[in-house]
């Protein structure tokens, strides 16, 4: 998914790290711990998730505490003939399929899957395969997570750049 690119200022920063941080707050508390007004921060708010910027207020789900404590990585090879729609359809429909990016190199598509155990992992992976335009399947799997996702340095990092302009 691609968006247009936004540039962030310290307050865009704040109010996300802020949300970040505490997901349930208020627009009104928000305002009160920023120094801002609550039309202010409703307004950056409103921005941010129209310029795809925020994505989402949902909570973060750790697999492992719901019964799928094993990571792997799987690099997918697909037939070009029929394009990666279809595979990403299918692979859409695999709950543990947590996310898959086209990518380049020896592979084709790059999954994040999680199964309950190794032997989970065997029946994810054959539910991959099972589309045909899947040609060959390899896997890693992860043995602990070293640094979790995260995006707060980098709207720290973007925030450091020029300021918006009028025009934005």
């Amino acid at each position: 998914m691609t968006s247009q690119i936004v540039q962030l200022d310290g307050l865009d920063a704040a109010l996300i790290k802020l949300l970040a941080a505490e997901p349930r707050i208020g627009v009104l508390e928000c305002a009160r711990r920023l120094r801002v007004a609550r039309g202010t921060v409703q307004a950056r708010l409103d921005k941010l998730v129209a310029r795809g910027v925020i994505r989402g207020f949902g909570p973060e789900i750790e697999p492992a505490s719901i019964g799928y404590g094993v990571t792997a990585f799987v690099t997918l090879e697909i037939s070009q003939r029929q394009g990666h729609d279809p595979v990403a359809v299918h692979l859409s429909r695999i709950p543990e399929v947590l996310e898959a990016h086209t990518i380049t190199g020896t592979g084709d598509l790059m999954c994040r899957v999680v199964a309950r155990s190794n032997a989970d992992l065997q029946r994810v992976i054959d539910r991959i395969v099972a589309h045909g335009a899947v040609a060959r399947a390899s896997t890693i799997i992860s043995l602990t997570e070293q640094i979790a996702f995260r995006v707060l340095p980098l709207v720290a990092a973007a925030a450091d750049g020029p300021l918006p302009t009028d025009a934005d």
